[in-house]
């Protein structure tokens, strides 16, 4: 499966809300996508196949066009289709299989969720929004990035230590559904360059493991 990624927009939320509740059915209250677009510390992405497309009864978010000069900063921001020479799809309602979040304040990008949906998970999706966030969180001039993951989702710590984070702390008890604890987890300096060679080499063995249609971006 071919796919890429892109800022997320508003005819997304149904189908990143609908991502969510899959992943999180234990998160309350749940996430409003409509005003964390509208936050201008929250930066969102979302992986789209790209072949699949959603019907229009299947939207029910309202459609507007991306806010003036999104678009730009995407072209500015990514230009992978232009470096790998991948055409990238016109328009329609792309089907969106994963989304990832993150907020940054005072050069600190801290990681709110990465979901994929139940049916494309082990396919690198994951993995590759990871990818894209950092990227994304380097452009935007954040320096560190800090997220919280469950004690027991051993999975999820593994592919944050590929990438460079370490354990920093312990939350205790921070898990509503079951007072479950949340390791702290921060990158050091994602502009360095130890880390961005780091970076370069985790992305080539994703490429080629995956392939290389992973890497387009929408304009």
């Amino acid at each position: 499966m071919a796919c890429y990624v892109r800022l997320m927009r508003r005819e997304d939320i149904a189908q990143v809300t609908e991502i969510d509740r899959e992943a999180f059915p234990t998160l309350w209250p749940p996430v409003n996508y409509e005003r964390e677009l509208e936050n201008r510390l929250a930066h969102y992405i979302v992986a789209c196949d790209e072949e699949e497309k959603v019907e229009e009864s299947e939207v029910e978010a309202p459609l507007e066009k991306d806010p003036p000069g999104l678009a730009s900063r995407v072209r500015r921001l990514f230009n992978y289709n232009r470096f790998f020479g991948h055409e990238l799809p016109k328009s329609g309602k792309q089907y969106i299989i994963g989304f990832a979040g993150f907020w940054i304040m005072v050069g600190e990008a801290h990681i709110t969720n990465i979901a994929v949906r139940e049916l494309h998970r082990r396919q690198g999706i994951g993995e590759l929004l990871l990818i894209f966030a950092i990227d994304l969180a380097t452009k935007l001039n954040a320096h560190i990035i800090t997220l919280e993951v469950r004690a027991s989702n051993t999975a999820a710590q593994s592919l944050y230590c590929k990438y460079g984070f370490t354990q920093a702390g312990l939350r205790r008890n921070y898990y509503v559904d079951n007072k479950e604890d949340a390791v702290i987890m921060s990158t050091e300096n994602i502009t360095s360059v130890p880390f961005q060679a780091h970076l370069q080499r985790l992305k080539q063995a994703h490429s080629r493991k995956w392939g290389i249609a992973l890497y387009q971006i929408a304009r």
